[in-house]
């Protein structure tokens, strides 16, 4: 295993297990951010628990973060050799509603690009890891599409809340909105959903889940042709969405895509 992925799996649980206890916390302070996205305490005190652990094991690497570093300092040309892009808390309106469904995603870029990723969803005791070249797993066991989707008889869209208030949505399988941009990427890699919309996640909630699923011989792409990699200097992170679309095939995403349409403004 890579040194780099092994400390991004202990990280992920450190950070897992200090949310939990927050979690739990009946004086966890929440409140929303200028784009009106929710954020707790919890997610701040992860997000520089993480930072400064990266920081100690890996001091030349840069850092990219939802809470604390939202865009790259220290970046010479393109991009660094290194680059940690960190969401210390995906799916915080879950956490602050005490559903179980939010996580750590961690995952280190190389010349700006995916390279070891670990996306742990503690309440739910789900580790999801990837490396590049190297496949991805849950709980240590193989994810690998063309095989899984044979014995799924069933499946559902997994999508996100604002899905159908921007789109019309013409795909025949029932939805669930999970509240977690990179859970429902993580479904598409399980095989138990059979497609993947988000909107407008930000390039933390999606870069771990997007070498997941290509490692899992999945498919993902952005709705718009928008291009997340390689992360580039310059960029206000915090403003860019990646609308994503993720499936077992490109083709499957081919098919579905034209049965997502805006909806007339």
């Amino acid at each position: 295993m890579d040194p780099a992925l092994d400390f991004a799996i202990q990280l992920a649980r450190q950070a897992g297990q200090f949310l939990s206890s927050r979690f739990f916390a009946p004086d966890n302070e929440t409140r929303l951010k200028p784009d009106h996205s929710v954020v707790t305490e919890a997610d701040v005190a992860a997000d520089r628990m993480i930072c400064d652990a990266i920081q100690a094991a890996y001091p030349e690497d840069l850092y990219l973060s939802e809470e604390l570093h939202p865009a790259l300092e220290g970046l010479q040309g393109e991009s660094a050799p290194a680059i940690w892009v960190v969401d210390p808390l995906d799916g915080t309106t879950n956490f602050s509603l005490g559903l179980p469904i939010w996580g750590v995603l961690l995952c280190r870029l190389i010349s700006g690009r995916p390279d070891v990723a670990a996306l742990y969803f503690p309440l739910l005791d789900e580790l999801y890891t990837a490396q590049r070249g190297l496949g991805a797993f849950l709980n240590g066991e193989k994810l690998w599409l063309p095989e899984q989707g044979k014995r799924r008889p069933v499946s559902f869209f997994a999508c996100c809340s604002r899905t159908f208030r921007h789109y019309q949505v013409n795909i025949p399988f029932k939805p669930r909105i999970l509240g977690s941009a990179a859970y429902n990427v993580c479904c598409v890699a399980r095989s138990i959903a059979i497609l993947s919309f988000d909107v407008s996640p930000k390039i933390w909630d999606i870069a771990g889940a997007w070498l997941l699923l290509e490692e899992a011989g999945g498919s993902i792409q952005t709705f718009d042709g928008s291009q997340p990699f390689p992360v580039k200097a310059g960029q206000a992170y915090a403003e860019m969405n990646f609308p994503v679309l993720a499936g077992a095939t490109p083709e499957l995403i081919s098919r579905w895509q034209r049965e997502i349409q805006p909806k007339p403004n």
